[in-house]
């Protein structure tokens, strides 16, 4: 079988490697709008504060907060505070991190809970981790609290509670 050669200017393995090689360095900063609801969410964080929003057409309370009730199809009331302390809906004790890396034999274990905060609607609640607590002695419908970052420390994010500890 003949290799058949096709019209064209061959390159040489160098030329080749310059002509498929990007170098260019795109500028990958993004912004994310958090949108009113949870905006606020955030702002009252920084301040210690959880506020969620009322639905008076199904008579819920929505944490995470929501504009829109997604039970009901319309807005959202009004603004609502609640408490910091809640029970534990469902958890795990997991030996993973956040970025999916193992943690090391020396590293507590970590345990991430649903916390249904008090004042809130049966079901509603925070994803977070549980601290200062055996985690043989986690129990479903435990009490929990909250523990804030101080004050200066806080920005606005879900971790400025540090973690839900019980009482």
């Amino acid at each position: 079988m003949s290799k058949e050669i096709l019209p064209g200017t061959p390159l040489s393995s160098e030329e080749f490697e310059k002509s498929i090689t990007i170098e260019e360095h795109p500028n990958l900063e993004y912004s994310w709008d958090d949108g009113i609801a949870i905006g606020r969410y955030l702002k009252e964080l920084k301040e210690g504060r959880i506020i969620a929003r009322t639905c008076c057409g199904c008579n819920r309370t929505m944490l995470p907060p929501r504009m829109f009730c997604e039970l009901c199809y319309r807005p959202t009331d009004e603004w609502a505070f609640v408490e910091d302390t809640g029970v534990v809906n469902t958890f795990c004790v997991t030996r993973v991190n956040w970025d999916a890396s193992r943690r090391g034999p020396d590293e507590p274990p970590l345990i991430p809970a649903v916390v249904e905060i008090d004042g809130a609607s049966k079901g509603m609640g925070i994803l977070h981790l549980l601290g200062e607590v055996d985690p043989k002695k986690v129990k479903i419908g435990m009490r929990v609290k909250a523990v804030w970052k101080p004050k200066a420390q806080r920005e606005g994010k879900i971790t400025d509670i540090k973690y839900f500890k019980p009482y």
